[in-house]
């Protein structure tokens, strides 16, 4: 391989990692809070993909299908459709994801671990074949909102689409962390997270923690349906399936709980999967998948805590 080609896939695993360390964030929070996978995460990320899709095509349909479909957006029209996108998903999957806690984990709270685990299973199901009745089963072409065009730093190229990409995945990863770090709620979180019991005789509401949680991790999740539209150009009411579990799977190499290590872990897990599959699809095999998911049980048997995580002590 010459280096210009390891550069570039790198930037092209780089992209699809941003992704799956935006989706990762959800999974990593709410197990911190309350110690739940919650399986559900990325068919949640699917709706945010699907509710961002009807609101641009409600309000710049026809300017999007003009041409045959080729209709490109500029100037405040374009600023205003992304902002539209983000928010319509952002704001309805936050609000998915409370009534999903609400009705399905919090009467679960102190039922076996096996309970919400199984409920989580459920209700992933019950979101995918709700859109799919809903939307049919047929792929969705996402519309493109920009032309798109490359620039050159010597002989390696990133597309403004990229760029779009990791930056704002990266925006929202920073105001994440800073949320989490430099604010009440954040420490109110923390607190939660390092002993419930502790924190709610200083004052802290866990449902509160829990129901907050909960709308963060699945505004980021909706978020990450609409970087995930305008980068693929395409959605299914099955995305969230295979996104989901490696998400999950970056989740637990960066360490499950642990936010810098879901980040690590999703750009990991991109940049592993462009390599494996770029030279996978050079020799007839596509193997990028099984690799992925191969790593995440080596993980399990020789890190279960993941890169950053810390080693757990059971509470007597």
């Amino acid at each position: 391989m010459s280096l210009t080609y390891i550069l570039n896939t790198l930037i092209a695993g780089l992209t699809i990692g941003a992704l799956y360390a935006l989706i990762a964030l959800g999974y990593t929070l709410v197990y911190g809070i309350i110690e739940l996978i919650n399986f559900a995460h990325g068919d949640v990320f699917m709706v945010g993909g699907f509710l961002s899709w009807l609101a641009l095509n409600a309000v710049y349909g026809k300017q999007l299908n003009a041409n045959g479909g080729a209709g490109i957006l500029t100037g405040a029209d374009l600023i205003i459709s992304i902002l539209l996108a983000f928010a319509v998903s952002m704001i309805g999957c936050a609000i998915l994801g409370v009534i999903i806690e609400r009705f399905a984990y919090r009467p679960l709270r102190r039922a076996p671990r096996l309970a919400p685990l199984v409920t989580a299973i459920g209700v992933s199901f019950i979101l995918e074949n709700t859109v799919q009745l809903w939307q049919g089963a047929t792929t969705k072409n996402y519309p493109s909102l920009m032309d798109q065009t490359y620039f050159s730093v010597g002989t390696v190229s990133i597309s403004n689409i990229q760029i779009m990409v990791i930056g704002s995945s990266l925006v929202l990863m920073v105001a994440l962390l800073l949320l989490v770090q430099r604010t009440r709620i954040g420490r109110a979180m923390r607190a939660a997270a390092q002993d419930p019991e502790a924190a709610t005789m200083m004052g802290v509401d866990i449902n509160q923690v829990i129901t907050v949680t909960f709308f963060i991790g699945s505004a980021l999740a909706g978020a990450a349906g609409v970087i995930w539209g305008i980068s693929q150009n395409s959605i299914d009411y099955h995305m969230g399936f295979i996104a989901g579990l490696k998400a999950f799977t970056a989740a637990v190499l960066g360490g499950i709980g642990n936010i810098r290590g879901a980040v690590l872990g999703g750009l990991a897990i991109g940049v592993l999967e462009q390599f494996v599959e770029t030279v996978g699809n050079g020799s007839g095999l596509a193997w990028s998948e099984t690799v992925v998911f191969l790593l995440l049980v080596l993980v399990l048997v020789f890190r279960p805590t993941g890169f950053l995580g810390a080693q757990v002590v059971e509470k007597a």
